[in-house]
């Protein structure tokens, strides 16, 4: 039943309720226009920040072509602040934990203004018929779900069959009873006003949620008795809130939503009804096909700020250190405490500033390794003379070294021609030059290579003629070059 409304209250909701404000707001029919076309055409729950300034930036150029240029001055993200902060409250912006750009969606308050201007306007077909069946079956299911005496439900049980069956002998004669034109468009303007209100009343117990989650964070952060007591206050509120009709309704409907045998049902009922051709003469929007998929999407949301407030209670339960950080815990208390206090009187001068928007980390593993310098830096000193002994120098010149690149060249030139090659196969088309110290080069290379094989359990021979004319041999595990992309053929062997 309505509740009566004094001066008093009107003068309350008059200054507070931002469904007030926006109606009396300078720039409500660009608020609206905005908003309207942003969420509740197109069935948006919300929009990131980019699309919906987006929006509003491509509707400001509009109306500056034909109100000039001077008109709506500020830029669409200022716009937007603006009706997002708390004083207007006709937007609500959060963050999502996957991303980092800012989510606007309507409040509960928008949505009932914006409800409220649309039905303003004269519609051309008005239903009575539909609302009087609804209210007769409304009445007759309370009446029956109450009704305590077996003999009176089980008489008006076989009321309601004598009735179906004579339908049914009716449907066999050939005797059906058709909905006209008009019968059918009602029911279809109910049944769209009915789904369109749920997104509405999803939104409104998100909110509650959210004011719960809100008011439990503000007294765990006030708090300064036991853990048992607060525990037991913040889950006899949530409990009250689950307990509650709305929430034993909303409970409810979400089964029935979550069975995939109903969601069929639904999915299968839409695509009839919109096939219709009174339906049809209609131009519905075919977004009402999905219409449950958004109810889906809209309790989802509901469901994340319900595990938002257990999140924050698990938090407060793992905190094991609170004895030991009592300091630090005062100290962050006081600091919330404050930013209470900030928030219903913020100051007009700036409230904190901050050096950088990011700290500088420096880790460690960052700091590059010394490197020693490309052309070496050599000091010139006074070399003392030493004995006058003559020093035998050969061991300087009898050095040997082995250019890997060259032999990574060669191996790369013979796998051009042929998938793999055994090492004893390339040191037969390349004999070696260096003798023993190649030889070890090219296992070395093999060892390096992720496509070479090298086969333990199998040993080649390999031989070769030394600068001297020495004809030497090695003894070696079978070694194959395999040309990147190959290596099964090259195991295979």
């Amino acid at each position: 039943m309505p509740s009566e409304l004094d001066y008093h209250d009107l003068e309350q909701l008059r200054r507070r309720h931002p469904a007030w404000r926006l109606l009396a707001a300078t720039n409500a029919p660009l608020v609206i226009s905005c908003l309207q076309r942003a969420f509740i055409l197109p069935n948006h729950r919300s929009l990131p920040q980019g699309e919906l300034v987006a929006q509003l930036e491509d509707l400001l150029f509009e109306l500056r072509q034909t109100l000039g240029e001077e008109a709506f001055p500020r830029t669409a993200l200022g716009y937007l602040s603006d009706w997002s902060n708390d004083e207007r409250g006709w937007l609500r912006r959060y963050y999502r934990n996957d991303s980092d750009e800012a989510q606007y969606d309507l409040t509960p308050a928008t949505e009932r203004a914006l409800d409220w201007i649309a039905s303003l306007e004269q519609r051309q077909f008005i239903g009575t018929e539909s609302r009087l069946l609804s209210v007769f079956e409304l009445l007759q299911q309370l009446v029956q779900g109450t009704e305590t005496d077996p003999a009176i439900r089980i008489a008006e049980l076989k009321r309601q069959r004598a009735e179906l069956d004579a339908e049914i002998q009716r449907a066999e004669a050939g005797e059906l009873a058709l909905m006209d034109s008009t019968q059918v468009k009602e029911r279809f303007f109910q049944v769209e006003q009915t789904a369109r209100a749920l997104l509405s009343d999803f939104r409104q117990v998100e909110q509650n949620f959210r004011e719960l989650d809100r008011a439990v964070r503000e007294r765990i952060t006030t708090w300064d008795q036991g853990k048992g007591a607060l525990l037991a206050e913040v889950f006899g509120d949530r409990d009250a809130i689950t307990d509650s009709d709305q929430g034993r309704s909303f409970q409810a409907f979400w089964g029935l939503l979550m069975s995939p045998a109903h969601q069929e049902r639904l999915s299968a009922l839409l695509r009839q009804v919109l096939e219709l051709p009174a339906v049809a003469e209609l131009k519905p929007d075919r977004r009402l096909l999905r219409v449950h998929y958004d109810w889906l999407e809209a309790g989802e949301s509901a469901q994340r700020t319900v595990a938002r407030l257990s999140e924050q209670l698990r938090k407060f339960l793992d905190d094991q250190a609170w004895l030991e950080n009592r300091r630090i815990m005062d100290l962050l208390h006081e600091i919330e405490q404050r930013a209470l206090t900030v928030r219903a009187r913020p100051p007009s001068d700036d409230l904190i500033a901050l050096d950088e928007m990011a700290p500088r980390i420096e880790l460690v593993m960052e700091r590059p390794l010394f490197r020693p310098p490309f052309k070496p830096r050599i000091d010139q000193v006074v070399l003392e003379a030493g004995s006058e002994e003559a020093i035998n120098a050969d061991a300087l010149f009898e050095q040997v070294h082995v250019d890997k690149l060259r032999l990574a060249a060669t191996v790369r030139k013979t796998l051009q021609r042929r998938d793999q090659i055994a090492l004893s196969a390339l040191v037969a088309e390349y004999p070696l030059q260096q003798g023993l110290a190649e030889l070890v080069a090219y296992l070395s290379l093999a060892a390096e290579q992720a496509d070479a094989l090298i086969n333990d359990r199998q040993h080649e021979t390999i031989r070769w003629t030394d600068a001297q004319g020495v004809h030497r041999q090695a003894t070696l595990p079978t070694v194959i070059f395999v040309r990147p992309g190959a290596a099964s053929q090259g195991g295979s062997e």
